[in-house]
């Protein structure tokens, strides 16, 4: 077995991120009516926009998502029809769960009598992270091509064309009336940017030093110049606000991907050492064992415990107060573990039996996407040395 455990570090942190993001943007409001309303602490609290820069880790996520779905599909000893039935199982299954478990919970919530404010609010926070499935869901069955086509033209050639389409599509919103109906486009083309820096990377291309830095300066650059130009500086949607850098993804969150990227790919060899120790590689092995499924139920599990606590009618501060103050943000901290401990309990119940003679669950289900046979084309940079950027 052959792993890139830098990789592995990249994906757990974008899924914290990601997770951590949203209890903390997240805010669910009890109503006089017993019912619970959302709001956002960005909207009464704009100084906290910049924070959103180190939460909002989607581009991480669809980087190691390109990375592992390129080493995988070159190490698959069958077929690529094969290979892409395994990987679409392994993220469609958790979602039907999702979805069995929610109208379940849904319909026994409406049979207590349950707010509709409540219901309303659980099912559209329970189906709002689905959406990244149709992005992932195109771009690993392009797989193939996309690694075909980053040997012929090299990567930069093949990310042009995806940034000009989310230029494009940013230009539109901005000349178009309001309410204008525009094909989503941006939303599988924004995110192929990192997914192509991932195949890249695990093609050997994007190592070293040099590579990584012009990465991170050049988003750090974008960034700087796309603010200038007036995009928004939270990298998440603001209620309320005309424009959101995340609903469709704008040229701000393929920059903040790309300096992401550059950033990871520096740290490297700071998350070599880091993982070499075992509580820390415990730790990360375990989130990308079971990374869909922290995704996919970290929402319900805020409803949940908010709701749930709710029912003793006491409005708790940080939990169903206004998000209005920093004094919320400090409250919303101290929520933070039960969260956690809430989620991992409802995950490690949820995970497959373990097969024997598979240490750690060991089933396809239960490992990351280069964690997989070894073949000789896929390039290793502990074994191969530099690559060879003329091919």
């Amino acid at each position: 077995m052959s792993r890139d455990r830098a990789v592995d570090a990249l994906r757990a942190y974008a899924i914290g991120g990601v997770v951590l993001g949203h209890w903390l943007v997240t805010g669910l409001v009890l109503g006089d009516d017993g019912g619970l309303h959302q709001a956002s602490p960005l909207t009464a609290l704009p100084a906290l926009a910049p924070a959103t820069w180190v939460l909002q880790t989607l581009g991480l996520f669809f980087f190691a998502a390109g990375f592992g779905s390129a080493r995988s599909l070159a190490r698959y000893p069958g077929g690529p029809g094969g290979w892409l039935a395994g990987r679409l199982r392994r993220l469609l299954l958790p979602t039907v769960a999702l979805l069995g478990v929610g109208a379940a919970v849904l319909l026994a919530a409406t049979v207590a009598g349950t707010p509709d404010d409540t219901l309303v609010v659980a099912l559209r926070l329970a189906v709002s992270p689905l959406w990244f499935l149709l992005p992932l869901l195109l771009l690993v069955a392009l797989t193939g091509p996309l690694v075909a086509a980053v040997r012929r033209w090299e990567v930069a050639l093949c990310v042009a064309p995806a940034v000009v389409v989310v230029a494009a599509a940013d230009l539109a919103m901005r000349l178009l009336p309001a309410g204008a109906g525009l094909p989503p486009v941006s939303v599988v083309t924004a995110w192929a940017v990192p997914f192509l820096l991932g195949v890249a990377h695990a093609d050997g291309r994007l190592v070293g030093r040099r590579v990584a830095g012009a990465l991170a300066g050049g988003g750090a650059a974008a960034l700087a110049a796309l603010l200038a130009l007036g995009y928004p500086v939270s990298a998440v949607g603001v209620p309320g606000a005309g424009v959101s850098n995340l609903n469709p993804p704008s040229l701000l969150a393929v920059a903040l991907a790309v300096t992401q990227v550059g950033l990871g790919l520096l740290a490297r060899p700071m998350l070599e050492r880091l993982l070499a120790r075992p509580l820390p590689g415990r730790a990360v092995t375990e989130v990308n064992r079971n990374a869909v499924r922290i995704y996919l139920w970290h929402q319900p599990v805020l409803v949940a415990v908010t709701a749930l606590v709710a029912r003793g009618g006491l409005a708790l501060p940080g939990l169903h107060t206004a998000p209005d103050d920093p004094g919320w943000v400090l409250a919303r901290c101290c929520w933070l573990p039960l969260f956690a401990v809430v989620l991992v309990t409802l995950v490690r119940a949820g995970r497959p039996a373990q097969r024997l003679g598979q240490p750690g669950g060991g089933g396809s289900a239960g490992r990351s996407a280069e964690c997989v046979p070894a073949a000789p084309r896929v390039y290793d940079h502990r074994r191969s040395g530099p690559a060879d950027f003329r091919r």
